[in-house]
């Protein structure tokens, strides 16, 4: 058997995705990916992901000069969910994964009724995305 063929799919061909930064063990983002995807992802070792909202691949870091690099890919119990663990990359040695100019995507936490940025913004988006 392929060892493609032993992720469990989801009905739309997809696969959920938590990327992971190695060395702190920080959470950055969540995505999903496709066949071709996960192909590339272990073909070229930085990460590539099926954008459900542009409809296509989507290498992460081709636009903002952000990427990630794949050290390991790593499978869930139940062959449904994959992590990837990374290092973060950046044009200026910021590691920035999140579209909000933010290290994590999960910058907001819930306190007293109410959610909270808790992480800075290192990066206008601005500045990142033309």
């Amino acid at each position: 058997m392929n060892w493609i063929d032993e992720i469990k799919w989801d009905a739309a061909g997809l696969v959920p995705v938590i990327a992971q930064e190695r060395v702190s063990g920080d959470v950055l983002m969540f995505a999903w990916m496709n066949r071709e995807a996960l192909a590339r992802t272990a073909e070229l070792g930085e990460a590539v992901y099926w954008s459900r909202s542009r409809s296509r691949l989507w290498h992460k870091g081709e636009e903002s000069g952000h990427k990630q690099i794949v050290h390991e890919i790593r499978m869930d119990c139940d062959n449904d969910v994959l992590l990837l663990k990374i290092t973060q990359l950046g044009p200026d040695e910021i590691g920035i994964a999140c579209h909000t100019g933010r290290h994590s995507c999960f910058y907001q936490r819930y306190e007293n009724g109410a959610w909270q940025a808790v992480e800075p913004i290192l990066k206008d988006p601005g500045t990142i995305y033309k």
